[in-house]
Formats: structure tokens, sequence, C-alpha cells
């Protein structure tokens, strides 16, 4: 309305009621003004703090790397039967059946012994690392 009072001596009324529809039209483009620029500026809306993200944290990705370094490290270290069996089930999810045909096992149980006695030798082979890591 300021902005209206402070034109008012350019205005010219030219009929009755003239000066009520300059105010009402001056108004209303006012409004229609506010809700162009909410709907390009969308009010603040305040954050839950509790809310967590599923991304992960700087501190989880550098962990997430030196494990999997550790990982590929130890798997190195394996004999490529172990190796296969690992890569076969970790890896890719192969299920007990397919490793048994994929690796020539006899069974679908063979291959679940091999595949654990497999993971037992890395995991050694991965705290030997972390030892001699620490030390």
């Amino acid at each position: 309305m300021l902005g209206v009072l402070r034109h008012l001596n350019a205005f010219a009324p030219e009929r009755p009621g003239a000066l009520h529809a300059y105010l009402r039209t001056a108004v209303l483009h006012r409004i229609f003004d506010e809700i162009r620029h909410a709907r390009r500026r969308p009010p603040g809306v305040d954050l839950d703090e509790t809310l967590t993200s599923a991304m992960a944290s700087p501190f989880e990705l550098a962990v997430d790397r030196e494990d999997r370094e550790r990982f590929e490290a130890a798997l190195n270290e394996l004999r490529e039967e172990d190796r296969e069996l690992i890569i076969a089930r970790v890896e890719w999810g192969l299920s007990y059946e397919d490793l048994a045909v994929a690796l020539g096992k006899p069974t679908a149980n063979a291959a679940r012994v091999g595949v654990r006695r497999a993971v037992l030798r890395m995991a050694d082979v991965m705290r030997r690392k972390r030892a001699t890591d620490s030390a």
C-alpha cells in the first residue's frame, strides 16, 4: 500500500470509484507477485536432525576401502582353488550346487566344505596381515 500511496500523485481519477479500482488492482497485483515469488522459492523446511543418510560417511568409505584392500591382498595369497571358491561364492553369489558343477566338486556339500575351508584360510591370512600392519 505504501508503494501505491507514493505514486498516488500520478493517479488521475477519470470516473467515480476509480481510486477504489486502482487500489484493488494494485493489491491484487501485489498478491500475484507474492504467489509467483513463493512458487519460485518455496518456504524453508525445518530438518529433522535425527534423520540418517543412506550414503556412507567419509569414514565408512575409508574403512570399506581399507577392508577391500585387505581382502584383495589376502585373496592373492591363497591357492588358486581357494581363490576361485571365495570369488565364486562371496563375490558372484553362486550356489553350492553351481559351485560344484563349475569347479568340478563331486557334490554341493563338497563345495560348501571347500568354501568354508577357503574362508578360514583367508581369515587367517587377514589376521596375520592385520597383526603385521599394526606392529
